[in-house]
């Protein structure tokens, strides 16, 4: 087990250097102080997506403020691999479940698209960003996935860059099965899912026509909109990514 593994893992935006002077939120103080049930002398782990991880000592707690002192480094800055998840929004529920799930299996970034059969298209971005974050803390991710603003299906293939690869989950069940088209899919790259009721054969017919569009089937059953985000994400990251 590596070394200071049992520390807890807090994302700051702060700059992280030696002997650099830390602020928390009131949120990350009451959490260490009650939750936790730190005090002052106790040490963690600091990351900010930049600058790798940092040991720091606690200087000064209560449950509305906490200071910390940043030690040495213990883990320098890595990148997962560039891959994102532009996914249909859902329940709202599930979507917390993707956004937790997608950071946990190394996303890089998460688009929410409005396809025409989305039921629910209003997402809470800010919860899902705390998601997010808790996810890469938990997970010992030196990053968090970025998470963008919503746009519709249309928008998004306008202003895709065509040296990214997109895989479009194809429920039609005519596509080439993801494990054969995968290594033609390289990073960058992203993964696309349609909502529950899947796309439209309208939808279908312009991500086919896109040059940089790769369809690819999930096998014989219908999967859930979440089920088929973290299954082709998990092919993904298998073939391609940082699990060998």
């Amino acid at each position: 087990m590596r070394e200071n593994y049992t520390l807890p893992r807090l994302y700051i935006e702060a700059d992280l250097s030696a002997g650099e002077a830390v602020t928390l939120d009131r949120a990350q103080a009451h959490y260490l102080a009650t939750v936790l049930r730190r005090g002052i002398g106790d040490s963690l782990r600091l990351f900010n997506g930049r600058d790798g991880e940092w040991l720091a000592d606690i200087t000064e707690l209560s449950r509305k403020s906490a200071s910390l002192r940043v030690g040495m480094q213990s883990r320098a800055q890595i990148m997962p691999p560039d891959i994102w998840l532009c996914f249909a929004p859902v329940r709202k529920a599930r979507n917390g479940f993707i956004a937790e799930k997608a950071a946990e299996l190394g996303a890089a970034r998460l688009q929410p698209v409005l396809t025409d059969r989305v039921q629910f298209p209003k997402m809470g971005l800010e919860k899902l960003g705390l998601t997010l974050i808790e996810a890469a803390e938990q997970t010992e991710r030196l990053d968090v996935p970025q998470l963008s603003d919503t746009v519709s299906l249309n928008k998004l293939l306008d202003e895709w860059d065509s040296s990214r690869a997109l895989i479009f989950a194809d429920e039609a069940g005519d596509a080439k099965p993801a494990l054969d088209a995968l290594p033609n899919c390289p990073a960058p790259a992203a993964i696309l899912i349609g909502p529950e009721g899947g796309f439209t054969d309208g939808e279908r017919e312009r991500l086919r026509a896109c040059d940089f569009v790769t369809p690819v089937s999930l096998g014989p059953r219908i999967l859930r909109a979440d089920t088929a985000a973290l299954s082709l994400l998990t092919l993904w990251q298998a073939v391609n990514g940082d699990w060998g």
